[in-house]
């Protein structure tokens, strides 16, 4: 305890000296490679799922039903990787899935069937959503002691991680198999876990769970009702913003190809501009937040997001469908962190996992509500969906703009 207290109060304005302020700047530079060996591992992942399917002899089918082992074992280790966080620390959870993570990632290429990669899927999307909710209950932790609001800045590394992931993948697709790929991601993921875990194992969270506000909690540690509410509300934001990312990731390019009749290559450049200008917005997160506010910023996110979406979906011509893309990146890229960011204030880690697990139904339910929808009517109406969610984001956000577990104004 006496080493928390002295974080807690040696911040920049505190009484600690430069120690403590070196020892946040260690932990945040540790979490942030591990939110970019997350981003990184799996996008490494995604770019050989074509060579598995033909490794393993999948239908389209087949290989859709394997694919759920990656979202089922994420969202139920999501719901108890809270309990785990309060118990252990954030810190050792998130060393243990990065180690998790990065071990399972070895394993598709080494199995013959559908059902066998389905099997090791749920391995890694164990791995997956642990890491996801530990690492951000660690960052929401050091947010609050670093008393600037950072947190955009570590999913600008996931963002960052994937893009260098996929990149790379990209160039090594045609001269490795995907084992000695998956198998040198592992290596690479347990070597930086090796660098940067120590740091987290040596230094506890600078926010006790104690420093959730008690009002917040029933007796047990569990949520009262209206902290439940609260972290819903964020989580349906969360929602809302990774509906539009696993729907642009799926039918972006498509919609370019099918709709406006680009060339491939032009298409496939669609998401890419898209992730390129998130990952901008979010490098410039923590400057809109210290200047406008976390409402503010939700508010003009979401706005921006469903302007640059509408755009994207119903503009005539490429060039402008590619701007509209660009535009809902831009608009997107701060709203889940903000978002999980709060949870987390209202509920510690408990608040952390609840609004991630609702994230990522988001990005889950993205995919497949656009495909029925552009079967009922057409894919561009569809693509407006996204639109629609973002501007609920930006309502909701503006709705809840005072809220708090006690009900007082923050």
């Amino acid at each position: 305890m006496p080493l928390l207290n002295k974080l807690r109060t040696s911040v920049p304005g505190g009484s600690g000296g430069h120690p403590a302020e070196r020892s946040l700047t260690r932990l945040r530079t540790a979490l942030t490679l591990f939110f970019a060996l997350d981003g990184f591992l799996f996008a490494g992942w995604v770019v050989r799922i074509p060579a598995i399917k033909q490794q393993t002899g999948a239908s389209a089918g087949d290989l859709g039903l394997a694919l759920l082992g990656v979202s089922a074992g994420a969202v139920v280790t999501m719901t108890l990787t809270g309990r785990l966080c309060r118990r252990f620390g954030s810190h050792p959870v998130t060393v243990a899935s990065a180690v998790l993570l990065s071990l399972s990632i070895a394993l598709p290429p080494l199995t013959h069937s559908a059902l066998a990669l389905g099997l090791v899927l749920l391995v890694f999307g164990t791995g997956y959503g642990g890491i996801n909710v530990a690492m951000n209950s660690a960052a929401v932790d050091l947010v609050a002691a670093l008393r600037r609001p950072v947190m955009p800045s570590f999913h600008a590394a996931f963002s960052l991680g994937g893009m260098v992931g996929a990149g790379l993948g990209g160039l090594v697709a045609g001269g490795l198999s995907p084992t000695a790929h998956l198998l040198g991601l592992t290596v690479a993921g347990l070597v930086l876990t090796a660098v940067a875990g120590p740091v987290l194992l040596r230094h506890p969270s600078p926010a006790t769970p104690e420093a959730v506000p008690a009002e917040g909690r029933a007796p047990g540690g569990r949520l009262d009702g209206r902290s439940r509410r609260l972290v819903t509300v964020f989580g349906v934001i969360a929602l809302c913003t990774a509906y539009g990312e696993g729907a642009l990731a799926d039918w972006g390019a498509l919609h370019l190809e099918q709709d406006l009749h680009t060339h491939p290559g032009v298409a496939a450049a669609g998401y890419s501009v898209f992730a390129l200008t998130m990952t901008a917005g979010r490098l410039s997160g923590t400057a809109m937040l210290e200047r406008l506010g976390q409402t503010r910023t939700l508010v003009a996110g979401g706005a921006t997001a469903a302007t640059g979406m509408l755009l994207g979906a119903l503009a005539p011509t490429v060039w402008l469908a590619l701007l509209g893309f660009a535009v809902t990146g831009l608009g997107l890229a701060n709203i889940f962190p903000v978002a999980v960011a709060r949870a987390g204030a209202v509920a510690g880690p408990a608040g952390v996992a609840a609004a991630s697990t609702l994230g990522y139904g988001g990005m889950l339910l993205g995919p497949p509500t656009i495909g029925f929808l552009a079967d009922w009517f057409s894919l561009p109406v569809a693509l407006t969906t996204v639109a629609v969610l973002a501007g609920g984001a930006a309502l909701i956000g503006y709705a809840a703009r005072d809220a708090t577990a006690t009900g007082r104004r923050p």
